[in-house]
């Protein structure tokens, strides 16, 4: 039997402590970088600005139709992301949801699930292009206004951020679990955004108080009512609060003078069948024994669960019971945390204004500079074209 020889390699004795430490610090920077995390700017994680990304280069725009998902992923993971295409296109079918994008950037065609957490058709069965929001992000990329790095196969370049032009991370908000934290930033309505913004540049010295003004609370894409202010107070001025969310219930009186509540509104990243089917449990259990019936009418319309009372129930104690037994009263945890130059940051309402606007002055002045270079190129050739035609004879004997 031969001797085995051992390898030539060199070998460097280490604590396995420290290789530990080493590999797994490694491993969380690059899932909060890189996967997990909003960067501040765009308020996009980098799977979903690459899928912008590659629907632009095909020109996929509010007008042009339909493609197919499955096109839209393979580019995607083929050019920008090399991940596997079911998370993909779980990030593109997202984009596209009406009940969990305040302001959906993804126009999408076909089965994308439901509010009941359906899942969506397969990708080569479904079709999308980007919406009007998605555009105005990508608007100026060509303009130099923001800075590209080679991709993953160094074959093209990606950009390191869009210079969109309004605030995506405060408007759609961003949820992520990353590696010893988590973000969950609520949606916001954009015109109150707007005002706000306005606010802080005509009057840097503004406080939250003044801020607060013009942006009362968030503003979900399913609705639903914030009991009190104090989470909202918190999570504005500190980055970290706690907001108590009810459905929205209107009470009906039936024909035969029975009365019911119809919920047209549930808090936000609540499964409507969750509702529906803890409130069955509730009156099996005999939790609630004052409702009679409980039935979904829900159409493409709009959202409908009818709750019909038994004769001489009370109103408020069933009511009361609904917030307390079932979802239809919930608590969204903010967490503002996105990336500000790579580091994960925890940010009030303010800091989260201004990191925008600076934003979109460095957009605006690149942007500038570069039309201005395009113009004074094209001057400098007008100017000699002028001087041709001024000797023209000459210039063609």
């Amino acid at each position: 039997m031969k001797e085995v020889k051992k390898p030539q390699e060199q070998f460097e004795d280490m604590h396995i402590l420290d290789e530990l430490k080493n590999s797994y610090l490694n491993y969380a920077m690059s899932v909060i970088v890189s996967r997990a995390l909003p960067d501040v700017r765009d308020g996009l994680k980098p799977s979903q600005r690459r899928i912008l990304v590659a629907m632009n280069d095909l020109n996929l725009g509010p007008r042009s139709r339909h493609r197919k998902c499955a096109k839209i992923v393979g580019d995607t993971g083929g050019n920008y992301h090399p991940h596997g295409d079911q998370a993909t296109y779980g990030t593109l079918v997202r984009l596209g949801q009406e009940w969990n994008m305040r302001y959906p950037l993804i126009d999408p065609q076909g089965n994308f699930g439901s509010i009941d957490s359906d899942p969506p058709a397969a990708m080569r069965y479904t079709e999308a292009r980007m919406a009007a929001p998605a555009m105005e992000m990508l608007e100026d990329i060509k303009h130099d206004t923001v800075d590209f790095v080679p991709n993953y196969d160094e074959t093209r370049e990606e950009p390191t951020v869009l210079p969109s032009k309004f605030p995506n991370l405060l408007v759609n908000g961003s949820t992520g679990i990353a590696v010893g934290m988590a973000t969950n930033i609520p949606p916001h309505n954009i015109t109150e955004i707007c005002n706000a913004l306005l606010l802080v540049i005509e009057d840097p010295d503004c406080g939250f108080k003044d801020i607060i003004k013009c942006l009362p609370g968030p503003d979900f894409p399913t609705g639903g009512i914030i009991c009190g202010k104090r989470g909202i107070i918190d999570a504005y001025t500190t980055g970290r609060g706690h907001l108590t969310v009810r459905g929205k219930v209107d009470i009906e009186t039936t024909k035969r003078g029975r009365e019911r509540f119809v919920i047209t509104e549930i808090p936000y990243m609540v499964v409507k069948t969750t509702i529906v089917s803890k409130i069955a449990a509730c009156v099996h259990n005999n939790t609630l024994p004052e409702v009679a019936d409980i039935r979904d009418e829900s159409d493409r319309h709009g959202l409908r669960i009818v709750v019909d009372l038994k004769k001489d129930a009370d109103v408020e104690i069933v009511l009361n019971k609904l917030y307390r037994y079932t979802s239809l009263q919930n608590t969204f945890a903010i967490a503002n945390i996105a990336l500000v130059d790579n580091r994960p940051e925890t940010l009030n309402i303010r800091e989260m204004l201004d990191c925008f606007i600076s934003h979109r002055k460095v957009v605006v002045r690149r942007r500038s500079r570069f039309l201005l270079k395009r113009c004074r190129n094209r001057a400098h050739i007008l100017e000699g074209l002028i001087l041709a035609v001024s000797d023209i004879d000459e210039i063609i004997d």
